[in-house]
């Protein structure tokens, strides 16, 4: 088995103390297997869901982080995974970009799952006291706010730590889920400044773990196999004779999302894994640096989960970009427009299921489709983490620094930033490449995290580093069955 992520039994008292929290509060802890497929939860759950809003701080919404919940706000139970197709008419190219929409978890992103798979691990083997230790969650964005719900779910304090440069509706939100909010300087790209209050948190002799996206392979494994799994039942789903799965498109961010392009690649092993960044801070492409507007996908570092041996493209997105494309599939003059031009009042009717880094994996995923000049029969999978819900205040922001947005910007919006896309900053990866985005990790995780040099040499010559990981899920899942049992609560339900 995989020692990347710990499995062994720390500490049965605290093992104890958990169990008996989770008894005390009904949590029942769903396993992975039912985060792929919905239909294994227990029907006496899914029904008790009818009365259950989908952002309630209610234990039962634990099962609700999967990519099949009903899309509405309240009693929604499970279906196929919600996806849009999006059209040339919309793209400018005449391949299929398929997003999946991370509007229908709890908390409105995908970011909730990625949280989720690095607390449970430590809850059932007793690394974890819920009932005396603090769930710290650093973050660029969506993820701590993920961490803070799950932990109230799963009834444990937390501390959220994002920079203070995000938009106010994340602060807003946390007010009343969190236990603990830290703002810290910067904006989306300044990580650094995040793991430095990491240490400090570290050394204060508070009784805390801290659950650092960036490096804790329960994100990437909740994508590899939460993700992955969705991604192919919608391929399966609307791949005809003839169709050509293409490319994997993923902002880096925390190197958890772009996972589910390791588990593509073995279904569909000559498609492609893109890696999308901001063009205003060049990390991958460059070695770069720089502050953005793409929220959420922290950067100037290399993710200590991101496997790149095993990804093929490097692409920057110009944040003026998405900037520009929220307004115009948002506001009602850039939705006209979109509609005189063709595309379908449904589609646009769901735009604003597309958060700011999600339009960034659209552009991504043109950019892809022109570089390899794909045609009507290629598919190429992409995931929108948010909706604009978490950025309303953004549009006030950029109504009062621009102004009204006319007929006119809708025309520059959509002819220079969709149909007008180029495949200009793109790198398509040699092998020297991987390894130079690769040894950049040296310089966050050995020089300033801790992590040894023998294992970052082992991330890229030990061939079952990466591989291993995924079969972890099996063990898990036994452990959170074990927990389960020992709560007494599931005989209730028979």
């Amino acid at each position: 088995m995989n020692d990347l992520i710990d499995l062994s039994l720390h500490n049965e008292d605290k093992l104890a103390n958990a169990i008996g929290r989770a008894k005390e509060q009904k949590i029942i802890i769903p396993t992975f297997k039912q985060m792929i497929d919905p239909s294994l939860i227990p029907p006496a759950i899914t029904q008790q869901l009818e009365d259950v809003g989908l952002w309630d701080l209610n234990p039962l919404n634990l099962f609700r982080i999967n990519w099949h919940n009903e899309p509405r706000e309240k009693g929604g139970k499970f279906g196929g995974v919600n996806y849009l197709v999006l059209p040339e008419e919309l793209t400018g190219v005449s391949a299929r970009i398929v997003i999946l929409l991370g509007k229908w978890f709890p908390t409105g992103a995908h970011k909730v799952g990625a949280a989720y798979a690095c607390l449970v691990p430590r809850l059932v083997t007793g690394q974890f006291d819920p009932t005396t230790m603090k769930a710290v969650w650093p973050s660029t964005g969506n993820y701590c706010r993920g961490g803070a719900y799950d932990s109230n779910l799963l009834a444990c304090d937390s501390i959220a730590i994002l920079p203070e440069g995000m938009s106010r509706e994340r602060f807003d939100w946390l007010a009343g889920v969190a236990g603990e909010t830290i703002k810290t300087p910067g904006s989306e790209s300044n990580v650094k400044e995040i793991f430095d209050k990491c240490w400090e948190l570290r050394n204060s002799g508070q009784d805390l773990s801290i659950f650092n996206q960036f490096d804790e392979f329960g994100n990437y494994l909740w994508h590899y196999q939460v993700t992955g799994h969705a991604m192919k039942e919608v391929l399966d789903e609307i791949m005809e004779t003839g169709d050509r799965f293409r490319a994997m498109v993923s902002n880096t961010g925390s190197g958890g999302t772009i996972a589910c392009g390791d588990f593509l690649k073995e279904q569909f092993p000559y498609a492609k894994i893109v890696a999308s960044e901001a063009l205003q801070c060049p990390t991958l492409l460059h070695n770069g640096f720089g502050a953005h507007r793409i929220e959420g996908i922290g950067d100037k570092h290399v993710p200590w989960i991101h496997n790149v041996k095993n990804t093929d493209i490097v692409t920057a997105i110009d944040d003026n970009g998405p900037m520009g494309l929220i307004r115009l599939f948002n506001e009602p003059a850039g939705r006209e427009y979109l509609a005189d031009q063709g595309v379908a009042p449904e589609l646009v009717d769901r735009l604003d299921l597309l958060g700011i880094s999600s339009v960034a994996n659209v552009l991504a995923a043109i950019k892809t489709a022109k570089y390899y000049e794909m045609n009507e029969q290629d598919i190429i999978i992409t995931m929108a983490t948010d909706s604009m819900e978490m950025y309303q205040s953004r549009l006030v922001e950029l109504s009062e620094e621009e102004g009204e947005f006319t007929n006119m910007d809708a025309a520059a919006a959509f002819h220079r930033y969709l149909l007008g896309e180029t495949t200009d900053n793109m790198l398509e990866l040699s092998y020297v490449d991987r390894k130079r985005i690769h040894n950049l990790k040296y310089f966050t995780w050995v020089e300033q995290q801790g992590k040894s040099f023998e294992e970052i040499q082992a991330q890229w010559y030990d061939p079952d580093y990466w591989t291993g990981i995924p079969g972890c899920m099996e063990e898990i899942d036994r452990l959170i069955e074990d927990f389960n049992e020992r709560t007494g609560l599931l005989e209730k339900l028979s």
